[in-house]
C-alpha cells in the first residue's frame, strides 16, 4: 500500500478520538464553552448516561449568525490569535477542536443567538457535515444537543463502561465545575429528573452543601492564603473528623480548570501529616490561582493535566495553606490523664468500697461504660451454627461448644487477661494466643450476619424518626441502584430530594450506630465498584456494618466478656482472620517461648 493522504472524514474521526473519549468528554467541552461565553446559568441534560442524548443550555454571549457554521470547523476558535497567546491562556478552551470533534462522531443540533443580534441560528450536523441551517428566535445564549454519540464510530461504543460508570463521570464533572465557579448556577438532569443544582450565589460553601451535604460541609474549614502573593490558594478542607477511603475526594483546580495532579494531591495529604489514620484521606476542594504564564495547560487534548514553571513553589503554597487552615480550626487537645485508662480501671476494680451519694467518686475511678454495640448480654454475639445437612440455623441462645460437634480450627483456650485494652491473652495446648478483640468480634458478627442472610432472616430495626442522609451527587444514583439489595440486609432507604435519602430502618445490630456516617461509608465502599453480583454487594455492605459495630481497641472487657468472645470465635468457620483478611490472632508456640528463654 502506497503513501496517500487520508480523507477529511477519517482525519476528523481520528482527531475526535483524542478529544471525545466518553460522554463526559462531550459534557466537559460544552460546559467549558458555556463558561468561556460568560454564562451564569448552565443546564446539562442526559439520557442513558449521555449515550443517547446530551444537551447543554447556557445564557452566555452566544455565537454570531455568520460564525455559527465556522465554529464547527477544525481549529476554529475565538480564544487565540497567534502563538504568543499560548503563553498566557485565560480561557478554558483554546484549541478549536471540541465542536468539530463532537460533530464528527454524533448528530448535533446547535441553536444559538448572540446577545447583540435580534434572531438566532439553528444548525444541524451529521457526521461533521451541515445538513440544515435556518434563522430562529430564541433568548441570547446557546443550546447544543448531541444525539447518538459514536453513531458513526460504533466500535467506540464497545469500549464504553456501564451506564452507571459513565453517569458517574458526568456527575463528577458537573460537580467539579460547580465548585470551581460558585457564581454560576448549574443544573444536572438525568432521564428528566434533577439530580444536582447549585444556587449560583457565589459562595463556595453553598455548593459544598449541594454537592456533599450539609453534614460534610459543616466539617470543612476555609483555606486562605495571602491575596497579594503570586500563588494564591483558596477552597475548603475537611477536619480530621471527616475522611475518605481514597484520594477521589481531593479536588484540585488551577486557574478555574479541574486538573489531575499527583504531586498537588500529595501536598494536600502531607498537610494532614499525623492528623489522619494511615490509609485514610481528606476531603478537600483546593483552588490555585497563579499567573497564566507560570502554568502550561497545552499538555494534553483533554486539558486535564498541567505543568508548572515552578512546581516546588506551588506544592509548598498548597501544603502551607491547607496546614494553616487545619491548625487554625483544630480544637486544642485535652490535658492528658495522670494515669492510663487501663490503670484507672485496675485501681477501681481493687477499690475497697464504692463511693456513696455523700462521697463523690474519685477522679481515678472510671465512669460506667455503655454496653458494647452488638454484644449486649452476649446473646447477640452468638453465631449461626451449621448442621450436618449444610443448612444454616440460628440457635435460641449461644451454648458452650462441644468438641465433637465443633468444626473449629482452634483448640479450646483459657483466658489469661487483656493486654493494652486491645488484645486478649489466652493459653491453649499449643502455646500462647494474642487475640485482637476488634478483629475477632468482627469475624463473629460477620458469620452471624451471613448466616441470617442465607436464611432470609436479617433482623431490621425501624427508626423512631427517619434520618436524612445527603451523599455526593456522583453517588446518588449508585445508592438508588442498590436500594433493593440494601433492603435485603435490613435497610429501608428512600430517595428524598436530589441527592438526599431518608433512612427508615437499619439492621438491628446498628441500632446504636451513627447512621448517617455509616451510610456514607457504605456508599464509599460501593463506589469502588469491585462488587458486581448482588451477593458480592451484600457481603461488602455487611463487612462495613460488622467493622463499625465490632468492639473497638481500647475497650476494657470483663473476664466473662472475654470468655464469651473467645467461645464464639472458636465456633466460627474461619476464626483466624477477620472478614477483610486481617489476622484475628497471633500464636506463639511453647517451643518458641522456650527458645526465647534459652531453656
Amino acid at each position: 500500500m502506497g503513501i496517500h493522504i487520508l480523507p477529511d472524514t477519517v482525519v476528523a474521526r481520528i482527531a475526535a478520538g483524542e478529544v471525545v473519549e466518553r460522554p463526559a468528554s462531550v459534557v466537559k467541552e460544552l460546559v467549558e464553552n458555556a463558561i468561556d461565553a460568560g454564562a451564569d446559568d448552565i443546564r446539562v441534560e442526559c439520557l442513558e448516561s449521555g449515550k443517547r442524548l446530551i444537551r447543554v443550555t447556557d445564557n452566555g454571549s452566544g455565537i454570531r449568525a455568520d460564525e455559527a457554521a465556522l465554529a464547527f470547523q477544525h481549529h476554529a476558535t475565538s480564544k487565540l490569535r497567534d502563538a504568543e497567546d499560548l503563553s498566557h491562556i485565560r480561557s478554558l478552551g483554546f484549541r478549536g477542536e471540541a465542536l468539530a470533534s463532537i460533530a464528527a462522531v454524533s448528530q448535533v443540533t446547535c441553536v444559538t443567538r448572540h446577545r447583540e443580534e435580534n434572531s438566532g441560528t439553528l444548525l444541524r450536523l451529521d457526521g461533521g457535515k451541515i445538513t440544515h441551517q435556518e434563522r430562529v428566535g430564541r433568548p441570547p445564549g446557546t443550546t447544543v444537543t448531541v444525539e447518538h454519540l459514536f453513531a458513526h464510530v460504533p466500535a467506540r461504543l464497545k469500549f464504553l463502561k456501564s451506564n452507571q460508570t459513565e453517569r458517574s463521570h458526568i456527575d463528577n464533572l458537573v460537580t467539579r465545575y460547580a465548585l470551581a465557579y460558585p457564581h454560576i448556577r448549574f443544573t444536572l438532569i438525568h432521564e428528566g429528573r434533577v439530580y444536582f443544582q447549585s444556587a449560583g450565589s457565589g459562595q463556595l460553601r453553598d455548593v459544598l452543601v449541594a454537592a456533599f451535604g450539609g453534614e460534610e460541609a459543616a466539617q470543612m474549614v476555609p483555606i486562605a492564603s495571602d491575596p497579594l502573593a503570586t500563588i494564591t490558594v483558596s477552597g475548603f478542607a475537611s477536619l480530621p473528623s471527616l475522611d475518605h477511603a481514597n484520594r477521589s475526594r481531593i479536588l484540585l483546580f488551577v486557574n478555574g480548570r479541574p486538573v489531575q495532579d499527583t504531586r498537588l494531591a500529595f501536598a494536600v495529604i502531607q498537610a494532614y501529616h499525623t492528623l489522619l489514620t494511615t490509609g485514610r484521606y481528606p476531603v478537600a476542594v483546593v483552588l490555585v490561582q497563579l499567573p497564566p504564564e507560570e502554568v502550561d495547560v497545552n499538555v494534553h487534548p483533554a486539558k486535564a493535566e498541567v505543568r508548572f514553571r515552578d512546581a516546588d513553589a506551588v506544592f509548598s503554597a498548597v501544603q502551607r495553606s491547607v496546614r494553616r487552615a487545619l491548625l487554625d480550626h483544630l480544637q486544642p487537645p485535652e490535658a492528658p490523664s495522670a494515669l492510663p485508662e487501663a490503670w484507672r480501671a485496675q485501681l477501681a476494680a481493687t477499690s475497697p468500697a464504692a463511693p456513696t451519694d455523700a462521697q463523690p467518686a474519685s477522679p481515678l475511678q472510671p465512669q460506667a461504660q455503655p454496653p458494647i454495640p452488638g454484644s449486649e448480654r452476649w446473646e447477640r454475639v452468638g453465631i449461626a451454627r451449621q448442621s450436618s445437612s449444610g443448612r444454616w440455623s440460628l440457635p435460641a441462645a449461644p451454648a458452650p461448644p462441644s468438641p465433637a460437634a465443633s468444626s473449629s480450627s482452634l483448640p479450646a483456650l483459657r483466658i489469661l487477661g487483656q493486654l493494652a485494652t486491645t488484645y486478649i491473652l489466652a493459653e491453649g495446648p499449643e502455646g500462647l494466643y494474642l487475640i485482637d478483640q476488634h478483629a475477632a468480634h468482627e469475624r463473629i458478627l460477620w458469620e452471624r450476619a451471613m448466616a441470617q442472610l442465607d436464611l432470609g432472616q436479617v433482623p431490621s430495626q425501624a427508626l423512631l424518626d427517619p434520618i436524612p442522609v445527603t451523599v455526593p451527587v456522583s453517588s446518588a444514583h449508585l445508592l438508588e441502584t442498590h436500594l433493593e439489595t440494601l433492603r435485603a440486609i435490613g435497610f429501608e432507604i428512600e430517595r428524598f430530594g436530589n441527592n438526599t435519602f431518608l433512612v427508615r430502618s437499619v439492621p438491628a445490630i446498628m441500632f446504636q450506630d451513627d447512621i448517617a456516617a455509616a451510610i456514607r461509608e457504605i456508599v464509599a465502599d460501593l463506589e469502588e465498584g469491585d462488587a458486581v453480583l448482588q451477593r458480592d454487594v451484600e457481603a461488602k455492605v455487611l463487612r462495613r456494618v460488622c467493622k463499625r459495630m465490632a468492639i473497638k481497641a481500647g475497650r476494657v472487657l470483663s473476664l466473662a466478656e472475654m470468655q464469651a468472645l473467645v467461645r464464639d470465635l472458636e465456633q466460627c468457620e474461619s476464626p483466624r482472620t477477620c472478614p477483610h483478611g486481617r489476622p484475628t490472632m497471633i500464636h506463639i508456640s511453647v517451643a518458641t517461648l522456650a527458645n526465647e528463654f534459652k531453656r
